[in-house]
């Protein structure tokens, strides 16, 4: 999935609005990208209308990169007037610290809306850093250890309707993570872990969600509630045996035609032998941007921000939002700090009907990063 640097150009082109203005008119624009299938049209006489767009990035934890977003939008049955578009996103990257991936995103949505399958993986390479548990070990930069993370994800799900807008779902959850690289004393973070420099983790998870957006992958109404409890454990296939309740709850307001303010607020909470690198984290591409991912993390989290997104003329927009996470070991401590802050803006450039790419900078308390992705971050 990584492409070449023969794209940089045409991303830049695309990513930055001003230089569309100065040296392409929107015609040629689309012309370039209507080979790519990036068109802004979805073709519903095809199996699947892929999109493809490159672009740059720079986030904390993999410098500066290359990716690339391929959207397909399909509808599994044209007869169906109820359902949503369905999508499948696939993602790529490469970047100037080695690290290298493969992922994908799928919503699809079958029978009236009566059955969801929610599916996302990813494979990754990435040289990073470990900083232990707690926020006293990620605020303490002296004390990080360099690593290089090998690490293969899948989550499926299959939510069955029970009432208006009510979804009960079961999935699975797997992951394999290897830390390679690490020191070879006995002073070694990782190697002192419990579960040691590789983990194996895999669970079964029931769920509970009231959704009532008109559309997953970007949404400009409606109201989305989720909770959900992953049981891991050794019989399962995995090495350790813990738990983890996920709570997250999503609004989102149209203030006008263009304009969309968008609410998320999210909580994991785990207990048991949990893996270090399964532990919530604050920080990633979708909630804390700007902080290095795996920086933050504990047995507990919550964080909630508050985005404000913006259509502007032909494919452009834009959002603004402001946000803060907190961590603890316990979680009747949670609310009691210390609080992170996260604030940022980001660009989006429509290459099919509502599917966007977005690049967004992020600002966190001492880091800072951009980000590279296709779909809203919620």
């Amino acid at each position: 999935m990584a492409i070449s640097i023969r794209s940089f150009p045409l991303a830049l082109l695309v990513l930055l609005p001003a230089a569309n203005a100065a040296l392409l008119s929107r015609q040629q624009i689309d012309g370039m990208l209507a080979p790519l299938g990036s068109d802004n049209h979805f073709d519903s006489s095809k199996t699947i209308d892929w999109g493809v767009l490159p672009g740059p990035f720079y986030t904390p934890e993999l410098g500066l990169g290359i990716g690339t977003a391929m959207v397909g939008i399909y509808r599994p049955d044209n007869h169906d007037k109820v359902s949503q578009n369905s999508t499948l996103a696939l993602k790529g990257f490469f970047s100037t610290t080695g690290a290298f991936g493969v992922g994908f995103q799928n919503h699809s949505f079958f029978a009236e809306d009566q059955w969801r399958f929610f599916a996302d993986g990813s494979l990754n390479n990435m040289p990073t850093y470990f900083w232990g548990t707690g926020y006293l070990a990620g605020h303490n930069n002296g004390n990080k250890e360099k690593y290089t993370q090998q690490a293969f994800q899948i989550a499926p799900q299959l939510l069955y309707r029970i009432a208006n807008a009510t979804y009960a779902g079961v999935g699975w959850d797997f992951s394999s993570t290897h830390a390679s690289k690490t020191d070879e004393d006995g002073s070694s973070q990782l190697r002192a872990q419990k579960a040691g420099v590789s983990s194996l983790s895999s669970g079964v998870s029931g769920s509970l969600s009231y959704d009532t957006r008109d559309f997953v992958s970007n949404a400009s109404r409606g109201q989305y509630l989720r909770l959900s409890d992953t049981y891991f454990a050794p019989e399962l296939g995995g090495d350790s045996r813990f738990n983890a309740v996920e709570g997250q709850y999503n609004a989102y307001h149209s203030l006008s035609a263009k304009s969309v303010l968008a609410l998320d607020a999210y909580s994991r909470l785990t207990t048991g032998d949990v893996p270090w690198d399964r532990l919530p984290g604050l920080g990633d591409d979708k909630r804390m941007r700007g902080y290095y991912q795996g920086r933050y993390r504990d047995r507990n989290v919550f964080s909630s921000q508050l985005e404000y997104r913006r259509k502007l003329n032909w494919r452009h927009g834009y959002v603004l939002w402001a946000g803060a996470g907190t961590m603890s070991n316990k979680a009747g401590s949670l609310s009691q700090g210390p609080w992170l802050p996260t604030l940022g803006a980001g660009y989006r450039f429509e290459f099919k009907p509502k599917m966007n790419v977005r690049l967004d900078f992020g600002i966190g308390r001492g880091s800072s990063g951009f980000y590279f992705q296709v779909g809203e971050a919620f």
